[in-house]
């Protein structure tokens, strides 16, 4: 059987153990005689596999006093509505760098005033505007800190004089977090945590409760606060895949080490993309995602890339066609990809350059 190198953008790779666990879960969970999908959430069996996915979360991360965790449903999209819903008064301010930012500012804005404080659609996303400052009469700033299409990232966290709001649904544990310096932290699961179905949400409890309007029930934090994540039936496997990659994640030393696996991985494929006669980068360097790496064909070879593309699935690629809007293509190099993957990747470009260039 041919090996397969996973790159998709989400649902994405997970860690084999991970996956095998879970497995291993539906069949029977924990020797119970009943399957993960089958149990009572509000069952003891169910409650201690979302209490350690928590205290992993806490760990992990470093989550200090006064923040919570919860596991939610409806995407990272749902937070864009349920952020200003919970903490937008008047106004807010917004990072505007890719797809997802543009859609959180859409929902923002049926609830008050957005102000855009940065934006890099001038140059489709290929960098993280700089020179931008933080208002200090807004209800909150809102970043995304890695753009999944565009492959930008944000790698350092920035000091806010308002609560600060980050979508991490791409790189979320793929280096360590100052969580202290974030009001809020979300994103969906499906790229280092779990399969699809889970969002996480990383909160600081007293920036709630402060809107005039009414929160219907299910849209408001401090109701999952309350009933631990269990208001209504959460997403049960993904959950139980989340604490499992979150154990496979500490087994391996946690998010410092991963982040120097991440560098290495990032740093072998971006130098390859660098050094090639026929690829280029298509995100400014300082800019350049760890998460989902971008690249086309450089205009001189623009009608070889669907023959690359064939040559690349040939060796066992997948995934790693352009988001339609880019182009070209994106190697997302998440926690679980290894290292090994991403060398028969730079082994096969070098093979196509050299029948090519």
């Amino acid at each position: 059987m041919k090996k397969v190198h996973n790159f998709n953008a989400g649902p994405s790779i997970l860690p084999r153990v991970a996956i095998e666990n879970t497995a291993k879960a539906i069949l029977d969970l924990n020797g119970i005689g009943m399957s993960l999908l089958e149990i009572s959430h509000r069952s003891k069996d169910f409650q201690a596999i979302i209490d350690e996915a928590v205290a992993l979360f806490k760990e992990q991360l470093g989550i200090p006093e006064g923040y919570h965790v919860l596991f939610l449903g409806g995407g990272a999209s749902m937070q864009f509505c349920m952020v200003p819903y919970n903490l937008m008064e008047k106004k807010a301010a917004y990072l505007e760098t890719g797809v997802w930012a543009k859609k959180a500012i859409k929902e923002a804005k049926l609830f008050g005033e957005v102000q855009i404080v940065g934006s890099s659609a001038d140059k489709n996303f290929s960098y993280i505007p700089k020179g931008w400052e933080i208002p200090k009469d807004v209800d909150y700033m809102h970043i995304t800190t890695n753009n999944t299409i565009y492959g930008s990232e944000i790698r350092y966290d920035m000091d806010s004089p308002v609560p600060l709001i980050a979508d991490m649904s791409s790189d979320i544990f793929s280096r360590p977090v100052d969580v202290s310096k974030y009001a809020m932290i979300y994103g969906g699961a499906q790229k280092n945590l779990g399969p699809a179905g889970a969002t996480f949400v990383i909160v600081r409890e007293d920036i709630l409760g402060k809107v005039s309007r009414v929160i219907p029930s299910m849209l408001d934090y401090r109701t999952h606060i309350k009933e631990g994540s269990m208001y209504n039936t959460p997403p049960c496997l993904p959950i139980y895949t989340i604490m499992e990659t979150l154990r496979w994640l500490k087994s391996l030393g946690g998010v410092k080490v991963m982040e120097e696996m991440n560098k290495a991985k990032a740093k072998l494929l971006y130098d390859a993309i660098d050094n090639s006669k026929i690829f280029v980068g298509t995100v400014e360097k300082d800019s350049r995602s760890l998460m989902n790496i971008c690249f086309v064909m450089k205009p001189d070879y623009q009608n070889l890339e669907e023959e690359f593309m064939n040559f690349a699935k040939s060796k066992g690629m997948v995934g790693i066609k352009g988001h339609r809007s880019v182009g070209g293509f994106r190697a997302s190099t998440y926690n679980a990809m290894p290292i090994e993957s991403v060398q028969a990747l730079v082994d096969c470009m070098k093979e196509f350059e050299a029948q090519k260039a």
